[in-house]
């Protein structure tokens, strides 16, 4: 959440459209008034860049973290997203709806395009926002059969644009390469956004895992990107998700303590499919840091991206698997409907046979 944020529909022609002295070309999609929508802003600039010259919509809602509920109305949703969001990543409650029910009312307005494109990468933040578009735009003749995806997938297109984490990090040239590789989104495909989008808001996570488990027709990156996120849940074997564990790791590393950007960038580098962004990451953090017996500690509590934390005897234990952070308490978060609390049964990932468990299996 450090890149700008576009509450709605924005042309791109606002954006810096040439770099001096590159010439001048044919817009990619200047035979169709097209909405591009990306779950951020990362791509915004580049796309310009590149001469694309229809609108833009993020919708950026970080559906991986905080509670994701099956609630009778889209406003309860947003009351609840917003009420997450504002808590978790510092902006203001009434800033955090504005983004919600701005993002989604532009996402309502497709049908007013030729063309609708879809931009999205393989990761679990970018497939989960996918699963919640596709299930949006599911039934609607008036997209269906205009809406068009591009979906990064490394394995396919690595070799065309290069391996990277993210399409924020591919050139204009490799934007407008993988333009040339978008498909259409049939009703078939949004139905399996629908799958997706169901199964992740249940508070029972086996419906997800079987998703995950197998694979998802028509979304190459999908199941994958749902097996990286399940590994965040408690493990049988310490209580620990992957990333936690990852983060504690990283600070054994670098002899029990470092700074919030020190370890970010080692998770990037470590995990097997970075999913978070900085906002994101920092929220994992506090959650180490909470319960009568954290696992980390940092030095200012008002600071968190500037603080420096600090590896605790919880935390030597929980690696040395000598202890489990559920019973410790310190234990309260939600992946999608299902929520992770102290005290309580939880559904756990048993590394061992890689699958979804509860408490009394």
């Amino acid at each position: 959440m450090t890149t700008p944020v576009h509450l709605g529909i924005t042309p791109l022609a606002t954006a810096t459209r040439r770099a001096p002295g590159r010439p001048r070309r044919a817009a990619p999609d200047g035979d169709a008034r097209t909405l591009h929508v990306r779950c951020g802003s990362d791509i915004f600039e580049s796309l310009a860049q590149a001469g694309f010259q229809g609108d833009f919509l993020e919708v950026s809602d970080p559906v991986i973290q905080g509670p994701v509920p099956e609630v009778r109305s889209l406003d309860a949703y947003h009351e609840t997203r917003a009420a997450f969001i504002a808590d978790a990543y510092g902006v203001t409650l009434a800033e955090a709806r504005a983004r919600l029910t701005g993002q989604w009312a532009g996402l309502m307005t497709a049908d007013r395009y030729d063309r609708v494109v879809l931009w999205f990468e393989h990761d679990a933040y970018d497939q989960t926002i996918l699963a919640r578009v596709l299930d949006a735009l599911h039934g609607r003749r008036g997209v269906e059969g205009r809406a068009e995806l591009v979906l990064y997938d490394p394995a396919r297109d690595g070799a065309a644009v290069g391996r990277v984490r993210g399409l924020g990090e591919l050139k204009p040239e490799h934007l407008l390469r993988l333009w040339t590789r978008r498909r259409p989104v049939t009703r078939t495909l949004t139905a399996q956004g629908v799958r997706v989008w169901a199964a992740l808001r249940q508070s029972d996570p086996r419906g997800l895992a079987r998703l995950a488990g197998g694979t998802v027709p028509g979304l190459s990156t999908m199941a994958p990107a749902l097996r990286r996120w399940l590994r965040d849940l408690p493990w049988t074997t310490d209580g620990l998700g992957l990333t936690e564990r990852g983060i504690l790791e990283v600070l054994t590393a670098r002899g029990g303590a470092a700074s919030t950007g020190v370890l970010f960038g080692a998770y990037l580098d470590d995990d097997p499919q970075p999913t978070l962004g900085d906002a994101m990451f920092v929220v994992v953090l506090r959650g180490l840091a909470g319960g009568p017996a954290p696992a980390v500690t940092r030095d200012d509590a008002e600071a968190d991206r500037l603080a420096t934390w600090t590896f605790t005897e919880t935390g030597r234990r929980l690696l040395d698997g000598t202890a489990d952070w559920v019973p410790l308490g310190g234990l309260d978060r939600w992946m999608g409907g299902t929520r992770l609390l102290s005290g309580q049964p939880v559904w756990r990932w048993d590394p061992e046979v890689g699958l979804v468990m509860d408490d009394q299996s």
